[in-house]
């Protein structure tokens, strides 16, 4: 049984703080308690994401980011009931409270139905050219290019594996061989692993079309040349939290100017701005897509995911965005290849 306490935290604690407690929690969700112990409020990571997005930072208490009107059943409930009322509401983990509204124990669907596979396809973007990593991948398929001795393709399939998904779609296309050869059917790796073969090159979305018509749970799409260390599932719940279609991941990106900024006005001086620094939200490569917008995509012609988003919208669908605030590295160029063997074993350390 998971010790509520370790879950526990109070209404001034940071959002920053909150999040350690959630990742390292096993119940993906804090509990907010008064000086009583009483529950006041619930704390997701898909909360304190929406909170980065109305302009919060991880240094915000988090008695502005919890949820007041969060759900609980009383401990004299019966189990049977509560995993139908939690299927039926869509809830992983429900706080179970006496009469004083303390929380007694934290109940969690996947350990009460003792399932571990995700029912979610992985498509995972493996087709580029990788123009600019160039020579290293004159002969190597960008996804394949190793960072500390394994394929980037590799990482990503292992660490979407340990999360419970095993179900994957590889998009290739540019020296397609190495990576069919190198992962075949995914036996190897516990997984099953379909190949959407790109007889011309499809972007980044083009290549849904090729999957399966079957499918009926969101489809994680991953390009196949970034590494981080967000969690997919939190991915998926505030997915399902935005009652979304689509969800698109972003990265904050800083771009500073080092020089003075001068601010004019009809043509005359109006100010001085010293050496500025921008923030602006960039396409992280990772994406949630709902089945039924693949219909949106025209068959067999190149089509990039900003492009199906776009159309998504236009045909009154709801498209999310999702902050990262996780280690986060788009490995396109010979630097950041660089960077990725340099860091990516200290940012995946416990």
């Amino acid at each position: 049984m998971l010790n509520t306490a370790s879950i526990s935290i109070g209404s001034l604690v940071t959002a920053l703080e909150a999040l350690r407690v959630i990742d390292q929690g096993g119940a993906q969700i804090a509990l907010v308690v008064d000086e009583q112990k009483r529950l006041v409020g619930s704390l997701t990571d898909g909360d304190i994401r929406r909170g980065l997005l109305n302009g919060e930072t991880l240094e915000t208490p988090v008695e502005r980011l919890m949820n007041r009107q969060f759900y609980f059943v009383r401990n004299n409930e019966d189990h049977s009931t509560i995993i139908k009322t939690m299927k039926r509401k869509s809830l992983h983990q429900v706080p179970v409270l006496d009469e004083d509204n303390r929380v007694v124990e934290m109940l969690i669907l996947k350990e009460l139905l003792g399932q571990t596979q995700l029912p979610n396809e992985v498509v995972i973007m493996a087709g580029g050219r990788g123009m600019r990593l160039r020579p290293h991948t004159d002969h190597c398929p960008k996804p394949m290019l190793p960072v500390n001795g394994k394929p980037m393709l590799e990482i990503l399939l292992e660490q979407c594996i340990e999360t419970g998904f095993r179900r994957f779609h590889l998009s290739v296309n540019y020296l397609k061989g190495q990576i069919i050869d190198y992962f075949q059917d995914g036996g190897r790796w516990g997984a099953s692993i379909n190949y959407l073969v790109e007889d011309k090159p499809l972007g980044t979305a083009g290549s849904l079309h090729l999957l399966p018509k079957d499918i009926e749970a969101p489809i994680l799409v991953l390009n196949g040349d970034v590494l981080t260390r967000f969690n997919l599932i939190q991915l998926l719940r505030f997915h399902r939290e935005q009652d979304a279609e689509a969800t698109l991941c972003v990265r904050n990106h800083e771009v500073s100017i080092p020089f003075g900024v001068v601010q004019t006005k009809d043509g005359e001086l109006s100010g001085f701005e010293e050496k500025p620094t921008y923030h602006q939200l960039v396409n992280a490569g990772l994406y949630v897509i709902n089945p039924q917008l693949i219909s949106l995509l025209p068959p067999n012609q190149k089509t990039d995911m900003p492009t199906l988003l776009k159309s998504a919208q236009q045909a009154d669908h709801r498209v999310a965005v999702c902050p990262i605030h996780e280690y986060w590295i788009d490995v396109g160029r010979p630097e950041t290849l660089q960077q990725a063997s340099q860091e990516w074993s200290i940012a995946t350390e416990p």
